[in-house]
């Protein structure tokens, strides 16, 4: 069991920057990746950016040049730095933790946050 808490989503103007955490508490010991999500209202939830313990990192094409994702490893905490802000990137960006499956047969664990609202102005 893992409980993911977000935070730093708000509204900021388009160009600007805004900074998203998500802390991880519980059974952290076997996550071995962590990332975010973002859904806008009538679309699909998707990828924004994945960082595995390893050090490799997987972003949208949408973001790439712009988010960075980062992680404190000592904080249990997970980082998106979003710079160069559009009004398509206004979602609701969702937390995302992962861990290898405990058993053959059984799928990787996913948890997720509570989501927080980043909105765009233009």
């Amino acid at each position: 069991q893992v409980q993911l808490v977000e935070s730093g989503g708000g509204l900021v103007q388009a160009g600007g920057s805004l900074g998203l955490s998500c802390a991880a508490s519980g059974s952290i010991a076997r996550i071995n990746a962590m990332g975010w999500y973002r859904q806008a209202p009538g679309k699909q939830r998707e990828l924004v950016a994945f960082l595995a313990n390893g050090g490799s990192t997987n972003y949208a094409d949408s973001v790439k040049g712009r988010f960075t994702i980062s992680r404190d490893n000592a904080k249990n905490t997970v980082y998106l730095q979003m710079n160069s802000l559009k009004p398509e990137d206004s979602a609701v960006y969702y937390c995302n933790a992962r861990s290898p499956p405990l058993y053959v047969g059984v799928g990787p664990s996913n948890y997720w946050g509570r989501g927080t609202q980043v909105t765009v102005s233009s």
